[in-house]
């Protein structure tokens, strides 16, 4: 395995993540090796971004059925990994109704994949910063205000689009009540109790 540098572009990330994945499927590295170069990339966010767009569309054994050295080795960034995921399962989501309106099934299927694998890695991660910074796209995606109304007029998605996000994140998340509900709730005026005259 070769050093893992802080300073890593993200073109030497993706280089790096399909040397390592194919060194996983040939079974010549140890599980500490495989914590540890995944702990490496996720610590910048170049690295990260690099590992997550190579590791998610691959077809390597470690993508299909993610090891817990990789969910250690992700837990060990947790701001950097917590944003990606969350953006990820988003973009994916809603890539996948453009490549339909483009009639590109392939593709399409490639971004379902990606959005159900980040879903995944999301409920085996599990930890709070990921949770909350779905929740914050979450309603962002909802009320088109908050921390992430940015992200999201940046890349112009429309109405269809961000329901398929709403959705795709609330399958993401445990969610005891949608933001939806909870938005409702507090327009809606406080109820009254009866009583018998």
């Amino acid at each position: 395995m070769t050093q893992i540098s802080s300073e890593i572009t993200f073109e030497e990330a993706i280089a790096a993540t399909e040397s390592l994945l194919e060194q996983v499927e040939a079974n010549q590295l140890s599980p500490e090796q495989i914590h540890d170069a995944i702990a490496a990339l996720v610590q910048s966010e170049n690295g990260a971004r690099g590992f997550f767009v190579t590791y998610l569309t691959s077809n390597s054994s470690l993508a299909n059925y993610p090891s817990e050295e990789l969910v250690q080795a992700l837990r060990s960034s947790p701001d950097i990994v917590a944003e990606l995921l969350a953006k990820n399962v988003a973009m994916s989501a809603a890539m996948t109704l453009t490549h339909q309106r483009n009639e590109d099934e392939a593709m399409a299927q490639s971004s379902q994949q990606v959005r159900d694998r980040s879903a995944a890695l999301i409920k085996l991660v599990d930890i709070d910063r990921v949770y909350d910074r779905c929740r914050k796209l979450l309603e962002s995606a909802v009320t088109g205000a908050g921390s992430y109304q940015a992200f999201l007029d940046r890349w112009g998605y429309d109405a269809e689009q961000r329901q398929l996000i709403c959705e795709a994140l609330e399958g993401a998340i445990v969610v005891t009540q949608t933001i939806e509900e909870s938005l409702l709730e507090q327009e809606a005026p406080p109820a009254t109790e009866l009583t018998e005259d």
